[in-house]
């Protein structure tokens, strides 16, 4: 299941598939083992990129606002960042992390405009506040990804005052945000892309504040989508089931057999029996939020590999 590739350093995010460009590579995954534990995954490709044919988005210069797009790098927001970045596109990173300070001058070195505004997605002034200055710098908003995100593990022995916070950041944030930014999405007919999750649909057990959240933004999404298709603006969420990031990489990092646990995990993922890599999300996240899928709206779509839908014969046989 883990090819052993002795010319490719395992765990070398250095060089990431840039966007789309996975779309074109043989995907493999090999773990990279430090005393019996997984320390990182590591995505390699055997055939050259072709990069010559790519058609074009239609994102340069267009004000995208990401939130929740300052986490560590390699990230799933960050890596929406820097592949909007790469398409020309204006990324706008919404985060209380003070790391987006870092990726606004990573994006100015390389000559791409960019903005970080500082934001407690918990707080609406906040909000409020990062989208005026972001139309003061810009002054328009070409589009909006709610990206925002814990999976907390508020459950049972939590508190009242938990649940509802764990409500505030992960699907609050989403309506308070998206509230602030409408009346320049009307103007630009921006499109608004939502980012789910399985646990939505499958439920996971042991985090009810995330997957009523999560239920939450799936029910917005159609909610919006009706709301104000009259403003011919297009709401669609993108569903996620196992990806492999730097805090799932800390998650199994911190289980006391956690090379098993990600063992039966990958097991249970039809489609090459791997993790979604970040490059993967974001470079359908550039497609929804493109001209390209114009018609597309009020769509749940699954970047999971086949892990909630497809027949489950498809899963190991358990001996």
């Amino acid at each position: 299941m883990y090819p052993d590739i002795p010319d490719k350093p395992a765990g070398s995010y250095d060089k990431p598939l840039l966007c789309r460009e996975a779309n074109t590579l043989n995907l493999g995954i090999e773990i990279k083992r430090n005393q019996g534990t997984p320390t990182a995954f590591s995505f390699f490709h055997s055939a050259t990129p072709q990069t010559n044919n790519l058609m074009d988005l239609g994102l340069k210069d267009k004000v995208i606002v990401v939130s929740g797009s300052a986490g560590m790098r390699g990230s799933i927001g960050q890596t929406i960042v820097s592949c909007l970045g790469q398409e020309g596109a204006i990324p706008v990173i919404v985060d209380r992390n003070a790391r987006g300070l870092t990726y606004e001058q990573e994006l100015k070195d390389q000559g791409i405009d960019g903005l970080f505004v500082q934001t407690d997605m918990t707080q609406p002034e906040q909000i409020e506040a990062a989208i005026q200055k972001i139309v003061a710098k810009y002054g328009r908003i070409d589009g909006l990804l709610n990206n925002v995100g814990v999976n907390d593990g508020v459950n049972w022995d939590s508190s009242y005052e938990d649940f509802m916070q764990s409500l505030k950041l992960n699907v609050a944030s989403y309506f308070m945000l998206t509230k602030c930014a409408l009346p320049y999405l009307k103007e630009s007919k921006g499109p608004i892309l939502n980012i789910g999750s399985k646990v939505a649909l499958t439920g996971q057990g042991g985090t009810s504040g995330y997957a009523a959240a999560k239920g939450g933004v799936l029910a917005l999404t159609r909610e919006w989508a009706v709301d104000l298709i009259r403003y011919d603006i297009r709401v669609n969420a993108l569903i996620i089931a196992e990806s492999w990031t730097p805090a799932y990489q800390n998650w199994i990092d911190s289980l006391e057999h956690g090379e098993e646990k990600l063992t039966s995990i990958v097991a249970t993922i039809p489609l090459q029996n791997r993790m979604t890599t970040p490059e993967e999300i974001a470079n359908t996240c550039m497609f929804i939020l493109s001209d390209l899928s114009s018609h597309t709206t009020g769509q749940f779509l699954f970047v999971d590999g086949g892990y909630v839908h497809l027949d489950r014969a498809l899963l190991p046989q358990k001996g």
